[in-house]
């Protein structure tokens, strides 16, 4: 998906790609695209890049650890650089109106080691990194603690782990842990 060569022009094929896994229209990919392509010439995005949004939109904390989850997570075939495709996919999962296919993606994002499960110690990392980003101070729970809180009430087989169904039925119970576990809270559209 990600290729390493530049591209300087949108293909038929990549179109019809984007248009079918998307939410966007032609002329709405035809828009990001040059967008994308003003803001990367080479036609790709690489995490220093990343960086510098996260940076600009998260000043009063250090958002470096939560955009190398962000990263991993949208450079599909681990190329060290997210293209036009891996783009469009990350922007139309982070901007739908559908809350599971923002708590798919951020399953994704939790289950670092891609087991199908969220460990607690995955999920003390990626919340560690979300107090960060954010600044979050002494006064915040630790991420221990939460995620403590978080298993309790989402491991409802009590196996020491989640499954998708489990967290995104969790977090579709409750709104404010699906806010602080998802994009709606942490990422930019």
């Amino acid at each position: 998906m990600g290729n390493r060569h530049s591209k300087k022009k949108l293909t038929k094929e990549d179109m019809q790609f984007l248009t079918k896994h998307t939410h966007f229209s032609e002329s709405q990919i035809k828009i990001w695209y040059q967008g994308f392509m003003k803001d990367c010439p080479k036609g790709l995005l690489s995490k220093d890049k990343l960086m510098e949004v996260y940076s600009d939109l998260f000043r009063q904390g250090n958002p470096e650890m939560f955009c190398d989850h962000v990263f991993r997570t949208f450079d599909h075939d681990n190329s060290g650089h997210i293209d036009f495709k891996e783009f469009m996919l990350a922007i139309s999962v982070t901007s739908a109106r559908d809350p599971k296919e923002k708590l798919n993606w951020a399953f994704t994002m939790y289950d670092k080691n891609k087991d199908g499960t969220i460990e607690k110690s995955e999920m003390v990392e990626i919340i560690t990194a979300i107090y960060e980003m954010l600044g979050c101070t002494d006064s915040q729970e630790p991420p221990e603690k939460r995620t403590e809180s978080i298993f309790h009430k989402m491991d409802v087989n009590n196996d020491g782990v989640l499954s998708k169904e489990e967290f995104i039925t969790g977090c579709l119970d409750d709104d404010d842990l699906r806010q602080m576990l998802t994009v709606d809270a942490i990422c930019p559209p």
